[in-house]
């Protein structure tokens, strides 16, 4: 068993807990605070979490505000839930998985979790945040075949077997599984998190069990659907933020629909979190997001209408942003984007057509393109070599690195390049150069790519010329990300550019779900992610032994007991990306711009990803504050 908030100790049972508050701690009442709610003595829970700024490199902030940021797309509303990063466990900024909305997680060989929940925690609208709701979501959600026909979500399955659910107490829920489930925390702490609780007091009116019929009939009429099962679902908005209504443990509460041009958060007034002054956490009174055509962001940013920006913004704004700040009262921080590599060429190794199916999976085909890219040249055009050439893997800072996952036959050798595909046999040229497939045809590679990155075209135009020397042709054809997938699926797709593997900081304790074919949506192979994902029903059967074996490792780690273990089957699987080059990366460690006006603890260094890290959510959103509500040096709280 793994001690879960360092990810690095074994032993047979532990108890994940984090400070609570001491009777020493005498908690402020917030300003501004509506009247007629409880004093935050009787907001917050019994135990709330308690943070200590001076622990993490921040300060402790002063209460108030409303922070301003831009958004592309109505939908993305629902990032005030990502940013806000309240989970029943959640990483820090060092990825250690601790307590959160929880109070603490008995742990027991990863097959029994005991959920140890804070008493007197409330949900935003004050109603009591109890056992009760998890065993509705799990019981009258979930495991209902009209809210859900599928059943449970497939992290909460083991051989295709559910847990055995139990309420303990009020305070205390437990869920078993005959065999390990590591995948059941890391899926908690995600940026999506799976919601494994619902805010029972509210939605028990929607539902059939519960509800009054006639409700929930005149309800079904105004939103317009059949029946109590959409109707439900639809009020049943944990994540989207589309329902203003519905009950959050997040720091900040929508107050107007997602299909506004401009969403309104206020502060959540019973937040679980306080710092160590006792003041009542978010810092932030409001978030306003307002909805602007994405092309407009980097523009809007430097003329200062953003008080914290990074979605919208890429590395190509830097410098006009670097120039701004000369005139305008704002700072550009870089921090690291987290990905396993800014741009990724994914051949498709599950092809339809034989010859090119064939060709594909030839490691020695994608060592001579890998050979063939000037990634070094790459680097300094597009990224004025602050980037770092190399594979698409896990980054440095991942306790999985290997500097020969990072290198390994990612230098520029055209030399060896040409001979690896001499010894192919593919030695025919037609006249001005071009390789001839076996069967005649030109080695013409058509890449696919959404034509949303101008990097990423421009990259491929670097690409392409190199590998001229090499007597391949590079053909990029732009399409849309749908089109994409579909055609991958169907096995029409050759070629691709993406970004690289989501999660490029991984720990062992993390599922390596990106790096092998388990999922449809991955381009290198989605049949065979097809196939493992409906259980052989559908797609295609791995016929690659490189395929097989990652299948083989994935299944290994899903029923890993123990961090040791863990760490060998990571291990494994990154070599075995090494040796095959199963994506080519070209430049991994690109920085991202985050444009901050006034803000204190947003840190001058930081990761920058979805799972893990949640964009900001890592970083503790709750903590920024306005620079501008600072009392006297003198005057600040210790």
């Amino acid at each position: 068993m793994r001690k879960l908030g360092l990810l690095t100790m074994v032993v047979m049972f532990i108890s994940l807990t984090v400070p609570t508050v001491s009777g020493a701690l005498v908690l402020k009442e917030t300003p501004g605070i509506p009247p007629g709610l409880p004093s935050v003595v009787d907001r917050v829970p019994k135990e709330p979490l308690v943070t200590y700024p001076d622990d993490i490199g921040r300060v402790i902030g002063v209460q108030g505000g409303a922070l301003h940021t831009l958004i592309s797309r109505p939908k993305d509303v629902r990032l005030i839930n990502v940013w806000g990063y309240a989970r029943l466990v959640g990483y820090n900024e060092n990825l250690e998985l601790n307590p959160d909305i929880l109070e603490s997680v008995d742990n027991h060989y990863d097959k029994v979790f005991t959920l140890n929940l804070r008493e007197g925690h409330k949900w935003s609208d004050g109603s009591s945040f109890n056992a009760e709701d998890f065993r509705f979501w799990f019981e009258d959600v979930a495991l209902n075949e009209e809210l859900n026909p599928i059943g449970l979500p497939g992290f909460m399955l083991v051989d295709g077997e559910g847990p055995e659910f139990s309420v303990i107490d009020e305070t205390t829920v437990r869920f078993e599984w005959h065999e390990p489930n590591p995948l059941f925390l890391q899926e908690l702490a995600k940026a999506r998190p799976p919601f494994i609780y619902r805010p029972a007091a509210y939605m028990k009116q929607f539902h059939e069990e519960y509800g009054n019929p006639e409700f929930i009939r005149q309800i079904a009429r105004i939103e317009k659907v059949r029946g109590w099962a959409p109707l439900f679902n639809r009020m049943d908005d944990m994540y989207g933020a589309s329902n203003p209504h519905i009950p959050t443990l997040q720091p900040w509460v929508p107050r107007n629909t997602s299909g506004d041009r401009r969403a309104v958060m206020e502060r959540n007034p019973f937040f679980h979190r306080v710092d160590s002054a006792g003041q009542q956490l978010p810092y932030i009174d409001r978030i306003i997001m307002d909805v602007v055509d994405g092309k407009l962001i980097p523009a809007k940013t430097l003329a200062g209408e953003s008080d914290l920006q990074a979605r919208g913004l890429g590395f190509s704004d830097i410098s006009v942003l670097k120039r701004g700040e000369q005139t305008q009262d704002y700072d550009t921080r870089l921090w690291l984007n987290s990905k396993g590599s800014e741009i990724s060429i994914l051949p498709n190794l599950s092809v339809k057509d034989a010859v090119w199916r064939k060709l594909m999976q030839d490691r020695r085909f994608r060592h001579a393109l890998s050979l063939g890219i000037d990634r070094e040249l790459i680097n300094k055009v597009l990224y004025f070599g602050l980037g770092r050439a190399g594979n698409d893997t896990v980054l440095n800072i991942s306790p999985l690195y290997q500097p020969d996952f990072q290198t390994a036959w990612a230098e520029f050798n055209p030399e060896l390049a040409n001979q690896l595909l001499d010894d192919i046999g593919l030695t025919d040229r037609r006249g001005d150069g071009v390789r001839l497939l076996e069967d005649g045809r030109p080695l013409q590679l058509i890449i696919e790519t959404t034509g949303e990155s101008a990097e990423q075209d421009d990259a491929l135009e670097l690409v392409a010329e190199t590998w001229k020397e090499i007597g391949v042709s590079a053909f990029i054809r732009p399409s849309q990300r749908d089109t994409i997938r579909a055609r991958a699926l169907s096995g029409a797709l050759m070629m691709s550019v993406w970004s690289g593997f989501e999660n490029g900081v991984p720990t062992a304790d993390m599922p390596p779900i990106d790096y092998a074919p388990t999922r449809e949506d991955f381009l290198s192979w989605a049949p065979w992610g097809n196939y493992y994902e409906s259980d052989g029903h559908a797609g295609v059967k791995p016929d690659w032994p490189p395929a097989i074996r990652l299948i083989e490792l994935f299944d290994q780690w899903l029923v890993s007991s123990s961090f040791e273990e863990r760490d060998m089957i990571w291990e494994q699987i990154l070599q075995i990306h090494a040796d095959e080059t199963i994506h080519i990366g070209l430049v991994n460690a690109v920085r991202q711009p985050v444009v901050v006006i006034g803000l204190l603890n947003v840190p001058e260094m930081g990761i920058y990803g979805w799972d893990p890290g949640a964009q900001f959510g890592i970083h503790r959103m709750d903590l920024f504050f306005f620079e501008d509500l600072l009392p006297d040096e003198d005057d600040l709280p210790h």
